[in-house]
Order: C-alpha cells, then sequence, then structure tokens
C-alpha cells in the first residue's frame, strides 16, 4: 500500500484498463488510503493533487468533466485538482513533493491532445514534439521525489484498426504504456473493476 513505511512507499504506479474498468477508481482509492488518518510517517500533513488531462472540446464532454469532478470531490474530498492537457512533465516536476501524491488521468487523453489535437479555439497549442513530451514525463517521473500514480488505457486488445490515423495512435499509445510500465515499480491492469498486478516491487 501506499502508506506503508517501506521504500516501494514512494514507488510509482501505472493503472491501466479498459473504459469504465474500475482504473480512475482504484487511483482514487489509492489518494484515499494515502490521506488517510494516521497514514503520513512524517511530521508535515499528507497531500493529494490530481493532474487532470482532459479537455472540453464539446457539450457532451464539458458535461462529462463537470460529473467527473463533482463524484471525485465527494469521494476523495482532500484531493486537489489542476488541469493541464499538455504540459505534463512540468506538471509534475511543480507539483510532486514527498508527502504529497500525484495522481495523473490520463495519459491516454494527454497523448491524444499531443497526436491529434482539435481544431477549436479552447485547445492548448502543442509547442514541441509528442516524442519530446514522452522524454520530458519519463525524466519527471524518475526524478519525482514523491509518489505518482498515472491512469491509461489499454486500447489494443481489440482488431486491427482500419484506419491509417488509428493504427498509429493505437501503436503510439501501446509504446508510451510499455515505457511508463517501465519507469513504475508497481503496474495494475483493471478488469471489471478487478485488479490484476502485473508487476509488483520485489519482497
Amino acid at each position: 500500500m501506499l502508506h506503508s513505511t517501506k521504500p516501494e512507499a514512494v514507488a510509482h504506479e501505472f493503472i491501466l484498463g479498459g473504459q469504465k474498468s474500475g482504473k480512475s477508481r482504484r487511483a482514487e482509492q489509492r489518494a484515499v488510503d494515502w490521506l488517510a488518518p494516521g497514514a503520513a510517517t512524517r511530521s508535515c500533513a499528507r497531500r493529494a493533487v490530481l493532474i487532470a488531462t482532459a479537455q472540453a472540446y464539446d457539450d457532451e464532454m464539458q458535461e462529462r468533466i463537470v460529473r467527473h469532478q463533482a463524484d471525485r470531490a465527494e469521494r476523495v474530498p482532500g484531493m486537489r485538482t489542476i488541469e493541464e492537457p499538455i504540459e505534463l512533465a512540468r506538471a509534475i516536476v511543480t507539483q510532486s513533493m514527498p508527502e504529497t501524491l500525484v495522481v495523473v488521468d490520463c495519459l491516454t487523453m494527454w497523448l491524444t491532445n499531443l497526436l491529434m489535437p482539435m481544431p477549436c479555439e479552447d485547445a492548448r497549442p502543442v509547442a514541441r514534439t509528442p516524442a519530446t513530451h514522452i522524454a520530458m514525463l519519463l525524466v519527471a517521473l524518475r526524478d519525482a521525489p514523491g509518489p505518482v500514480v498515472l491512469v491509461g488505457n489499454e486500447i489494443g486488445l481489440g482488431v486491427i484498426p482500419m484506419g491509417r490515423e488509428t493504427r498509429a495512435f493505437v501503436d503510439a499509445l501501446g509504446r508510451l504504456n510499455q515505457e511508463v510500465a517501465a519507469a513504475c515499480s508497481r503496474v495494475t491492469l483493471m478488469a471489471a473493476g478487478l485488479p490484476l498486478s502485473l508487476k509488483a516491487p520485489a519482497a
């Protein structure tokens, strides 16, 4: 558990799965455990912050974001939320501290923002290449002084997509997932609300 006093207490975790598999709920539970009374082993109080990567491109997405914000505030009232759809590495560097748990939700939306930015006036510009952003993310994870829990989708289990752009995105996400999994000491696959441990710190 993240509130353990063992070295893995500050290890990073990657939680991935399909849509509505329970991956965000599990990440939230990590934050609940981190903030639980008596969990802190230091004199300073623990904190949790969520870095949200989604952008509201249309009314339905805006409603979905607002609903998720309300549900999250009820389930994890002590977790602060910041929105950062592009500069994820910089946000992790800014927010990560030994007493702070950072939750990133989610990597799939972040990669979408990098590879397929929507042509709308509210969309954030992408100043660097996706490869540079990913390299910066891996460095930020390596250097983060506090635990980071990352949420992502596993979308490569179905048939090969017909469209060229869709195939390219599935390939890019698969590579990103592999790189992030290698950078984390714990990897959990969610299905139907149930966790399957793919990687865990040595006992």
